[in-house]
């Protein structure tokens, strides 16, 4: 199998833009079975204003994200799993879809931890649900979820293959990756393979961009994004 994740820079407001640069990368590159975008990759998380609300671009399940996501897993034949601020009535979540070729919502999660700033966000029900993919049982979590998930998870992370885990990840100035370490514990403890899609550096530039990363489930990391933004593909 072959899994993808998308770095996208650093963009808020750009959805357009995102989506004809995601494409462009997935054309680029070779067949896919899985792509998996970094959290809020298509609005952006923060603007450069430090405005943190991204309730301005929320819309329904079935809205045009959706099928922006399912255009792209139809025509590269792959599941794609990608942002969605998610409006239900009066709350708003930070969701992201797994959309299979046939159009099919194979995988709807909503983050159960928000992050501090995102308190336009309402904490999803649930910590996960496992989904299967071409034989792989797929757990996705979203960034600040990730320092929860063996208190909330841990069963369904035992039986997990694959980790799919979008971040836009912020670390304090000068102390260095805090990301990395993380990922590898938790793919050591559980003994599943993690496939981080981060955001890349852009407008804002914050510690933590970039750097996107396969771990195999015996907590190494295998490869890791040196590029600012782009594909990271790996034969798994």
């Amino acid at each position: 199998m072959r899994l993808t994740a998308l770095q996208l820079p650093a963009r808020f407001g750009e959805a357009r833009q995102q989506l004809a640069f995601a494409e462009a990368l997935l054309e680029g590159g070779p067949a896919t079975d899985l792509v998996l975008f970094n959290e809020a990759a298509l609005t952006g998380y923060v603007s450069t204003a430090q405005d943190f609300d991204l309730t301005p671009f929320a819309e329904p399940l079935e809205g045009p994200t959706r099928a922006a996501l399912q255009h792209l897993a139809r025509r590269f034949d792959c599941l794609v799993v990608g942002p969605l601020v998610e409006r239900e009535e009066d709350r708003c979540f930070n969701a992201i879809l797994g959309v299979a070729p046939d159009g099919q919502t194979l995988l709807h999660y909503r983050k159960h931890h928000p992050w501090f700033p995102e308190t336009w966000a309402t904490k999803g029900a649930t910590p996960g649900t496992l989904v299967t993919w071409r034989g792989v049982q797929l757990l996705p979590a979203i960034c600040f979820d990730v320092h929860f998930l063996t208190a909330d998870a841990g069963p369904l992370l035992d039986a997990a293959d694959l980790l799919l885990f979008a971040s836009a990840w912020v670390d304090d100035e000068g102390e260095g990756d805090s990301r990395t370490p993380i990922l590898e514990a938790l793919a050591a403890q559980h003994h599943v393979a993690v496939l981080n899609a981060n955001w890349g550096p852009g407008t804002p530039r914050v510690p933590g961009q970039g750097g996107s990363m396969f771990v195999e489930a015996s907590g190494q990391v295998r490869t890791r994004m040196s590029t600012a933004s782009g594909r990271l593909d790996v034969l798994w």
